[in-house]
């Protein structure tokens, strides 16, 4: 009989944290604590949450009657580390530091490693992180850009990437280190990656870099009136930031993000939003299409993720272009928590080796 192992899993946002209590793969318990915004805004930096957002998450489980003693591991979400491989890591203290003094930048998921080795500590068990954003397994040529000062960069959505491509794996009875897929991921930002034998060797940088635009991010721009915009006297550096993310994409030329109202707009039969939201459609498949030759054509599954994998509308518009290079697999939504109990499911279960943070460079 397979043993069973209770997993708590915590996944930080900017005001608030989800956290799961799986008994192996079923989750028995799922909440959002909402925490107060005045508690949240009385400490300068997002480190400084930590207590709080710990005895906010004790307090919730405590109410809802789950016995914290009978927990044999603690998941965080992954924050912004040193560039790493994907898998599932403990977190130790060469992680701690890192978090702690936002050496790659401050995030609220980097709390997710600190809460949960505080949390784990008490207990006397093991903390871990699984697939942080700032995995990196890129090929060597793909880092390649035509200015050397600045080389490209893996940050994508990691942990979903390659929850659904496992996922996609075992529909076809195959392991993911087995195959070669292609997978979009279409949230607030969109990441395409070639996810070649379990590595991704190539992935746009959907935060503020390239590919697709989407909902409110530019993605790739002509880089040449980027630069004439810049130095045009009317935008300051925070600015123009903010066209690239947050007012570019859909936001930019529709002056909304919301998807639902788009489609309304083209149902009433308003010219510029079809031809925005077909374009968005034509650039997520274009991308498809790069990422198929870094595979040399070898591509068992596309598959469509996050939560706006939902909208037929576009899935259907950009499976017209890509159904050529292979067959597409939707995987809707994010399932985030699910994904960090996995990857600390299969390293309990000796499927997967762990993996230990190293700041050494």
């Amino acid at each position: 009989m397979q043993e069973t192992y209770r997993i708590l899993v915590v996944n930080p946002g900017t005001t608030s944290t989800k956290v799961g209590v799986f008994d192996n793969e079923i989750c028995i318990v799922e909440k959002t604590i909402v925490h107060q915004q005045a508690e949240l805004e009385a400490h300068y930096r997002v480190m400084g949450q930590s207590k709080l957002r710990t005895q906010d998450i004790l307090e919730q489980l405590k109410y809802v009657g789950i016995n914290i003693s009978r927990i044999h591991a603690v998941c965080g979400r992954g924050g912004l580390l040193r560039p790493i491989e994907g898998g599932t890591y403990q977190v130790n203290t060469a992680m701690l530091y890192d978090l702690k003094t936002g050496y790659n930048g401050e995030h609220p998921s980097n709390l997710g490693g600190i809460i949960a080795f505080e949390i784990a500590s008490g207990l006397n068990i093991d903390a871990y992180i699984v697939d942080p954003v700032v995995v990196d397994e890129l090929d060597d040529v793909a880092r390649y850009s035509g200015i050397p000062e600045i080389p490209r960069k893996s940050i994508f959505h990691a942990l979903n990437h390659k929850a659904a491509a496992r996922k996609a794996a075992a529909s076809l009875d195959l392991k993911y280190e087995d195959i070669n897929v292609i997978v979009a991921h279409i949230g607030e930002g969109i990441t395409i990656g070639a996810h070649r034998k379990g590595m991704v060797i190539d992935v746009n940088n959907g935060l503020d870099g390239e590919g697709p635009f989407s909902w409110n991010r530019a993605g790739s721009t002509p880089v040449g009136g980027l630069v004439e915009l810049c130095f045009s006297g009317t935008y300051n550096y925070e600015a123009m930031k903010k066209k690239i993310v947050g007012h570019g994409g859909l936001m930019a030329h529709l002056e909304t993000n919301d998807v639902s109202e788009v489609e309304q707009r083209i149902e009433q039969g308003e010219i510029k939003a079809k031809e925005v939201f077909e374009a968005m459609a034509y650039q997520i498949a274009k991308e498809i299409g790069a990422m198929s030759t870094v595979l040399r054509g070898d591509v068992h599954a596309i598959i469509f993720t996050g939560k706006h994998a939902y909208r037929e509308s576009l899935t259907s518009s950009i499976t017209k272009q890509v159904n050529w290079i292979a067959d597409t697999v939707i995987i809707p939504g994010e399932n985030e928590l699910q994904a960090l109990n996995e990857g600390v499911l299969r390293v309990l279960r000796g499927e997967e080796q762990l993996k230990v943070y190293t700041n050494l460079e």
